[in-house]
Parts: C-alpha cells; structure tokens; sequence
C-alpha cells in the first residue's frame, strides 16, 4: 500500500507558486518540493491544515492512498 501526494496537481489546479505556498504555511519551498514529490516520511496534522486553507481544499484532495 501507498500514500501518493498529489499536491503538485493541486497547486496547478488552484495556479499557486510552491513559494507562495511555503510562505503561508511556514516552511521552506525545499520541504514543499520534496513533499511534492512523495519524499517524507510524514506531515503534521498543523501543516497540513494550513495547507488546505491555503488551496481551500480537503486532505484527500492532496493524499491519494493506492492499493500495491
């Protein structure tokens, strides 16, 4: 099993800038990109909040879980 990060699709969807993105939530635009790509090993639930505040969204919305 996996958890996929579809954030990069969102933040085009939306047409955010990582770096706007990082900005609001607190974090560098290096944490966002490797978050982007499916590189850590976990978030806070605090971080993910301000995310979806940010992109006005749901947390399903950036986290996809798929079947192997």
């Amino acid at each position: 099993m996996a958890i996929v990060v579809t954030l990069d699709v969102m933040l085009a969807t939306r047409k955010v800038k990582s770096r706007d993105l990082a900005e609001h939530v607190g974090i560098t635009v290096a944490n966002v990109s490797l978050l982007k790509q499916g590189k850590v090993k976990g978030v806070r639930f605090d971080t993910l909040e301000r995310i979806c505040e940010f992109l006005d969204c749901q947390p399903g919305d950036i986290l996809k879980y798929v079947k192997d």
